[in-house]
């Protein structure tokens, strides 16, 4: 157990570490040739667990594509377009409103190439774009520089340079958008000079780390989150029918079977809690085994696996409505328990509470399923196993407690009909669950049952039927108790039944246009809704760093500086959930000059920019090279969305902002900005 916890916590350091630079995915190159006239440059990569890499020809409204571009070729001529081998993953994207192609853990890219004098030159560059659940890098490239003598030449005869001068602008024409997107025309032509030598281009690595940094990376707190989740799950557990009634006999039998010796019941009482926490503990990392660290990120996008995990959480729901009872074999709950009666020491414990999990599954089983659904599609390797951990963690502390304090059992409440309101209320819960994995797959598979103002009518019609069993007008059958089913429901219910009623009412605008930032997470995306009165958006007045600096310091504003991309999926959920908050947007428009630097900007420099980075040299071609070499050199990063406040010197004024959908967080790291600069 302390290793699985020393783990996450090592994981959970090793982010943090690493929450600035980032380099998920390593590429080597190689020329292969044969005995003909014609070879392959081959693109190897390896990628890091939870990262993709885009494959290619996606075109110019999603992420970054794959391409293979020219600087120089002679003697060499391009056989075809580059080609994407490897596993690749298709899946829809809803933000981009496409179906989206790439590859995890490893890829090949091949260009093939034709030889066609004695001696040739190649000077040749792939670029690619990666991304993860919470950032996007910037378009990276892969130099591939190399001459020499040919292993065998073409007998055909050739139209030497200006047919290979056409193929290659031919293939750079190829791989150049269409449609370059720029906010600000004056960024088609910024000037080719070396950016590190000017006062705007210094680094202030140090300085942005000692005011705290991107270290506040949402992936930070994915453990927490998960484990957390997992003691809630083991608290309404712990109070479900078949549960609680088994502690007071549970904790009797331990007392009694060490009445003469205390401390030997209380230490056989904390063994049975540990054998539950191992046994929960073991099923969250079968999970993980199962599932695989790489394929937990690709289920949380698989359709099949979304249907699936609708109908399941749709099942638990209706158990729990009382329509049936999910359980296991009686036979195998007896024969363990047999075994126990017959076995002696640990085992004997291990395998009593091997029989509380069996006998305890049809309460259990739709918390586990909820909390397995959740942790596998967050695409965390060790979700499952944190969450059991917490889920177990909770389950058995009860058991332990209640032996080592048997006083505790007399103040403790009774089991009763408030079990089974609690069994309805996660009953409801669930079946709100499961529509946001149905949603999942309307997408991918472009049904458009599930648009957003149908997911929402369905959230208010759940919300409003579960407020209404909270204050006593919707009934269950398994709400008969004694034939008294119109007995008065408890205040706390009551209280709760106005809360859902509120939310409920919360959720109506939204069939307008209307945020409803609480649901966000949930809810399909705002384009898949017909009618839509909610036409705000923020923009950036400035694509280009230099002339945003020079407007603030004529203004005398400070600087939001917005790393972006036109493909970073994140970059726009940050723009959609948070910049159209109304006091977010008002200091965006009036006490900041907001610049938008889009490091996978297409535009071509006018001359191609040498700088020198970690020791080795590299070409910065496009406007979006130049601003991602700006954000990697000036503040140490290179992930987006990035967001940091500077003054018109480009002085950080306070640490900078990652992806986090968290609005509060988000108006506090822009006041800081502004207290900072004020003073």
């Amino acid at each position: 157990m302390k290793k699985i916890m020393t783990l996450a916590l090592l994981l959970v350091m090793a982010v943090a570490a690493n929450a600035q630079m980032l380099d998920p995915v390593k590429f080597t190159v190689t020329l292969k040739t044969g005995n003909t006239a014609e070879g392959e440059i081959v693109f190897t990569g390896k990628i890091d667990k939870g990262w993709h890499v885009y494959s290619t020809g996606l075109g110019n409204d999603g992420p970054v594509s794959a391409t293979f571009n020219v600087t120089k070729l002679d003697g060499v001529q391009l056989v075809g377009k580059l080609q994407a081998k490897g596993n690749e993953i298709s899946n829809f994207d809803p933000l981009f409103g496409m179906k989206l192609r790439y590859f995890e853990n490893s890829v090949q890219f091949v260009q093939k190439v034709k030889f066609t004098k004695p001696e040739y030159t190649i000077d040749a560059y792939l670029e690619f774009g990666a991304c993860n659940d919470e950032n996007c890098m910037p378009p990276t490239s892969v130099d591939f520089k190399k001459s020499g003598k040919s292993p065998a030449v073409d007998s055909k005869p050739k139209t030497e340079p200006a047919a290979e001068a056409a193929t290659a602008e031919q293939a750079k024409a190829e791989e150049q958008p269409a449609d370059s997107v720029a906010a600000d025309s004056t960024t088609a032509t910024v000037a080719a000079t070396t950016p590190d030598t000017t006062s705007l281009w210094k680094p202030v690595v140090k300085e942005l780390q000692a005011l705290g940094g991107s270290s506040d990376n949402i992936a930070n707190h994915s453990l927490l989150y998960i484990f957390l989740m997992g003691i809630i799950g083991g608290l309404l557990a712990l109070v479900m029918p078949c549960i609680w009634p088994i502690i007071p006999m549970t904790v009797s039998f331990f007392l009694k079977r060490a009445k003469d010796d205390k401390k030997k019941g209380i230490r056989d009482a904390i063994t049975y809690g540990i054998s539950i926490i191992v046994i929960y503990l073991a099923l969250g990392i079968i999970i993980t085994l199962i599932f695989g660290p790489s394929k937990l990120n690709e289920l949380s996008t698989n359709s099949i696996f979304n249907i699936f995990l609708f109908l399941l959480l749709v099942v638990f729901a209706l158990s729990f409505f009382g329509w049936f009872e999910i359980k296991l074999p009686d036979g195998w709950a007896n024969s363990v328990d047999t075994k126990a009666s017959n076995a002696t020491g640990l085992i004997s414990i291990f395998l009593m509470a091997f029989t509380l999990a069996l006998v305890s599954f049809s309460c259990t089983a739709p918390i586990i399923g909820l909390l397995l659904v959740e942790t596998v599609t967050s695409g965390n390797w060790i979700g499952p196993a944190v969450g059991m951990f917490g889920f177990a963690l909770a389950l058995a502390l009860p058991f332990t407690l209640f032996a080592m304090f048997p006083s505790l059992l007399k103040s403790a409440p009774r089991s009763g009909s408030w079990m089974n309101t609690i069994k309805v209320v996660l009953g409801f819960i669930e079946l709100a669950f499961a529509l946001k994995f149905f949603s999942v797959a309307d997408l991918a598979y472009g049904w458009h049952l599930l648009d957003r103002e149908v997911f929402l009518s369905l959230w208010i019609v759940i919300f409003g039927a579960l407020g209404c069993y909270l204050v006593g007008w919707l009934k269950f059958r398994s709400d008969e108790v004694g034939g008294e089913i119109e007995r008065p429901m408890p205040v706390a219910c009551i209280m709760l039944g106005l809360c859902s009623f509120a939310f409920t009412v919360y959720m109506i605008p939204g069939l307008w246009g209307a945020p409803c930032k609480a649901v966000s997470a949930f809810a399909p995306p705002i384009n898949t809704q017909d009618f839509n009165l909610n036409t705000k958006t923020i923009e950036a007045k400035y694509t280009n760093y230099e002339e945003g600096m020079a407007a603030a310091k004529a203004q005398g504003k400070p600087v939001l500086i917005d790393f972006t991309g036109f493909g970073c999926v994140n970059c726009r959920k940050m723009e959609a959930a948070v910049w159209t908050d109304p006091q977010v947007a008002d200091k965006l428009t009036k006490d900041y000059i907001l610049i938008s630097l889009f490091v996978d900007d297409k535009t071509k420099l006018a001359e191609p920019i040498e700088v020198e980075q970690n020791g080795q040299k590299r070409s910065l071609r496009t406007v979006g090279d130049k601003w991602s070499y700006l954000q990697s050199i000036k503040f140490g990063a290179n992930a987006q969305p990035f967001y940091v406040a500077t003054d018109a010197d480009g002085n950080p004024l306070t640490g900078s902002f990652s992806y986090k959908e968290d609005i509060p967080a988000y108006l506090d790291f822009l006041n800081k900005g502004l207290d900072n600069f004020r003073k």
